[in-house]
């Protein structure tokens, strides 16, 4: 039942983060750092640490039926954000891409117009490299399977992201549970969606609408991106290889 002035970093990051949720129903939900602990991929008690065992049942379904009342809120007009009490914030989708923004904004801010700046696979590009080409990057592909194509894209101005359920996972009974959790369900996404990559004006936009479509799936992710000229690209598993899928917004940037 706190309010809590925040500073200008963390409530652009706040504010951007709960409006994706918002526009996604929920499957995007900052406020879901309780089950990302749960789950073993939080900061503490991880699954590749001895002792972790996945959570039961009855762990999951009391973080679902405490869901509705562990939402914060946002006081535009104050700076402020409201503890209702129990939410644990997780930025670790959105803020990485923030940070990518602020460098490029850093940057830019010293009259440095030509650059490509990096963290954590997530990357921003501006002007051109000495030699007067663009700053080619090739999109991430997906270990272990048959590649669809490499491809480049030329960060003119743009910034690219990419979720994959390959990254950090463990082997539970006869399922792989992934890093990526859907927060309606309380459990990790189980659908054939390997990776989506995200092409945006803002890499904070890229990061997190690439983990927003991954948590939607292969048909919903592709309405949900489709309807709001997103351009992403979907790869689907489909037996030892993958199934390209990209949206009009996607295809419209490589012409």
């Amino acid at each position: 039942g706190s309010w809590h002035a925040l500073p200008p970093q963390f409530f652009a990051v706040a504010e951007y983060a709960l409006q994706v949720a918002a526009d996604s129903g929920g499957a995007y939900d900052p406020a879901s750092g309780a089950l990302v602990d749960l789950w073993g991929f939080g900061a503490r008690g991880r699954y590749d640490q001895p002792g972790f065992q996945a959570p039961q049942a009855g762990l999951v379904d009391g973080f679902l039926a405490r869901r509705g009342e562990r939402q914060p809120v946002l006081d535009h007009a104050g700076r402020r954000l409201l503890q209702p009490g129990g939410a644990t914030l997780d930025f670790s989708s959105v803020a990485k891409g923030y940070a990518v923004d602020r460098m490029a904004a850093c940057l830019e801010d010293r009259s440095v117009r030509h650059f490509v700046v990096e963290a954590g696979g997530e990357l921003r590009g501006a002007g051109v490299k000495p030699d007067g080409q663009p700053w080619w990057v090739e999109v991430e592909g997906v270990p272990d399977c048959e590649a669809v194509g490499q491809m480049v894209v030329a960060l003119h101005g743009l910034a690219i992201a990419t979720s994959g359920d390959y990254r950090r996972s463990f082997q539970y009974g006869m399922r792989r549970m992934a890093h990526t959790l859907d927060p309606r369900s309380g459990y990790p996404v189980d659908h054939d969606l390997a990776s989506v990559t995200v092409l945006a004006s803002t890499c904070m936009a890229a990061d997190a609408l690439s983990t927003t479509l991954t948590v939607l799936g292969p048909d919903d992710g592709l309405a949900f991106a489709e309807q709001r000229g997103i351009a992403a690209r979907f790869l689907v598993r489909a037996g030892s290889g993958l199934n390209e899928i990209t949206t009009g917004a996607w295809r419209l940037m490589l012409q």
